[in-house]
């Protein structure tokens, strides 16, 4: 059987974390302080600080973006090359995972789903765990028709997963809402919108199913396996 959090099949490289880098740039900024080397000492706090303010955008359970930097992006200043896709998605029946084998592999499930979402992702486009098992995906500088791909290979890639090394029986699967938009077609929020209500087409024509409207026809499209 596989393990997780740093070991088999189900694990991530293991390597310092977050907390650990920013004692060690402090313990590092402190010795050239006292050695007068003022220069080297700033530049080790401000690693520092960048290290402490990405800890404070980043999920605790799964290393993704949380939802404060999610809101950041949403609400702030649009600086991404358009256009832009945004893929809202959901865990298939996370409660029965948590119901039948506990809440510990609900969360480890919960943090290798993050780790797929996070494969193949475009230039500054990012994973964030928006709530509970829904992750948005935000896909910038991509056409509609590689925003498709991206989302639908991160749906195989999840179905596909050999769940079962973790715990016997065990399958997992997503289900997207993606909403694509050019330059001039709106807000990222109004997308996020768009995204939801398609999100909950997929969940209507089965679940395993990546949902959104084909821009000629605006007709809903769902793929599954």
């Amino acid at each position: 059987m596989g393990t997780v959090d740093g070991e088999g099949a189900l694990g991530r490289t293991a390597g310092p974390r977050p907390p650990d880098l920013l004692r060690l740039h402090e313990a590092i900024a402190g010795l050239f302080a006292t050695q007068g080397d003022w220069r080297r000492a700033y530049q080790h706090l401000r690693s520092a600080l960048d290290i402490a303010r990405d800890g404070s955008l980043r999920d605790a359970l799964t290393s993704s973006y949380n939802r404060r930097y999610l809101d950041e992006r949403l609400y702030g200043p649009f600086t991404d090359r358009p256009p832009l896709g945004i893929a809202l998605i959901d865990l298939d029946r996370f409660k029965s995972v948590n119901d039948t084998y506990g809440h510990l592999v609900g969360d480890r499930v919960l943090r290798r789903v993050a780790d797929l979402l996070q494969e193949d992702l475009p230039p500054d486009g990012f994973c964030a765990r928006y709530g509970g098992e829904e992750f948005v995906l935000w896909l910038p500088g991509v056409d509609a028709g590689d925003a498709v791909r991206l989302v639908e290979g991160a749906r195989l890639r999840v179905a596909r997963h050999p769940w079962s090394e973790l715990q016997p029986g065990l399958r997992v699967t997503i289900s997207a809402g993606l909403a694509h938009a050019a330059p001039d077609a709106g807000t990222p929020e109004r997308q996020l919108r768009s995204a939801d209500s398609l999100l909950y087409a997929a969940k209507r024509a089965g679940r395993n199913k990546v949902a959104y409207h084909d821009a000629q026809t605006t007709q809903l499209i769902t793929h599954s396996e």
